[in-house]
């Protein structure tokens, strides 16, 4: 008998996964989440001892950048997303056949492409071309429900112009893969960094975090949502790629700097003192103090550059971006997430709380390593710290997927 309900517990796993789009899209980020940054450790640790890694077909570090931010944390994103483009706009749910799609070429696409980086050109190819198939069936479904709302949300509008510009840079690095020059490859990282994951990440901050913050506060809250700061803030991210596509790094903080301001004009305006507990909201404060302080470090960059100092941080603000604001906000909002659509309790819990913690420390040691005489080192210490603060969160946010909720609701 218990061998039989187990069998009948694994046969409704797909069901249950698909019965809500975060199930899906949330264990193929999980699962990304450590995938990757395994890919990347061994990379740099074979590199370090000298010992013979299969060469990737495409330079190793821009591989990195690119399925991070176009496999990784997209997954992430969709599954958040599909889930609430229609409660925005009230609107019907969406149904398993307009996002079950975007699951099977996503993630498919980037465990065949993972494979490609292990000297398989064909299907790193063969991954990119299913990714991107994926991530058009996303826009189609999404954009259905902006289209029927006549794009009066401008949260939506934010977030689904972002990610066609993220299909435009997936693109530029198939095409790159295809044989184009290396510019193209250039541009898909830019692209994923300042016009795919920091508007969607900021516009999704700008609506959540006073909505979460008020509703907890509630009393002697005042809620700071400004009209201003989106078209601003995408203004000074257009001004920002202009410049670096254009190879005027010396010149971006004209861009980075006022852009240091808006961020910790909401980080202050959002009243973090007022939201030390529960831990999940804390934690959404704590996450977005990254990113005023990567941005202070942007603009430093650029000055002492203009200045004729060089580039004296190295890739300091960008892992201070990467590591210190999207993978710590990465936690803080998919935990709430999770634990909101899975029955449980609104609460942070010890696992997530060890992974927050544990990453504030691999980002200062990421951003250190740009300043060490053993950088090559630390760069691996930054890695592997990545795998351990992740593995625990990464195992019981997947037995929450691959079980039914807690309350008996459907979902």
């Amino acid at each position: 008998m218990e061998g039989r309900a187990l069998r009948a517990a694994i046969a409704d796993v797909p069901a249950l996964l698909a019965s809500a789009p975060h199930r899906l899209m949330f264990l193929a980020g999980a699962t990304a989440v450590l995938a990757s940054m395994l890919w990347w450790a061994c990379f740099l640790v074979a590199g370090y001892a000298g010992h013979a890694f299969p060469s990737a077909p495409v330079p190793a570090g821009w591989a990195h950048a690119v399925f991070t931010q176009y496999g990784m944390l997209p997954a992430f994103m969709f599954g958040f997303l599909l889930t609430v483009f229609p409660r925005w706009m009230n609107q019907p749910a969406l149904e398993r056949r307009q996002y079950v799609p975007v699951f099977a070429g996503i993630f498919a696409g980037y465990l065949i492409a993972q494979v490609g980086l292990l000297d398989r050109r064909p299907l790193l190819l063969a991954g990119i071309a299913l990714m991107l198939g994926g991530w058009i069936s996303a826009l189609a479904a999404l954009g259905g429900v902006l289209w029927r709302n006549a794009a009066r949300d401008r949260h939506a509008l934010s977030c689904f112009a972002a990610l066609v510009l993220g299909a435009c840079g997936l693109a530029a690095f198939g095409a790159f893969a295809l044989g184009a020059p290396w510019q193209f490859a250039f541009v898909a990282i830019k692209l994923g960094t300042f016009g795919l994951l920091l508007p969607v990440y900021f516009t999704v901050c700008h609506r959540m975090v006073p909505f979460f913050s008020a509703s907890v506060v509630r009393e002697g809250y005042r809620v700071f949502k400004p009209g201003w700061s989106l078209p601003l803030t995408w203004a000074l991210l257009m001004l920002h790629l202009a410049l670096d596509l254009t190879h005027r790094q010396d010149w971006l903080w004209l861009a980075d700097a006022p852009l240091a301001l808006v961020f910790a004009t909401h980080a202050i305006g959002w009243q973090p003192w007022k939201g030390t507990s529960p831990g999940l909201l804390a934690v959404l404060h704590l996450a977005f103090a990254w990113l005023p302080v990567a941005f202070v470090l942007y603009a430093a960059q650029s000055l002492l550059a203009f200045l004729d100092y060089g580039f004296l941080l190295g890739r300091a603000p960008v892992h201070a971006l990467t590591i210190g604001f999207f993978g710590s906000m990465l936690v803080a909002m998919v935990t709430r997430v999770t634990q909101g659509h899975s029955g449980r309790p609104l609460e942070m819990g010890r696992i997530p709380w060890l992974t927050f913690v544990l990453l504030q420390l691999v980002a200062v040691m990421r951003i250190g390593a740009e300043v060490s005489s053993d950088a090559p080192l630390w760069l691996i210490v930054a890695a592997v710290g990545w795998l351990i603060a992740f593995a625990p969160w990464v195992v019981r946010s997947a037995w929450i997927y691959l079980t039914p909720r807690t309350d008996g609701r459907p979902g």
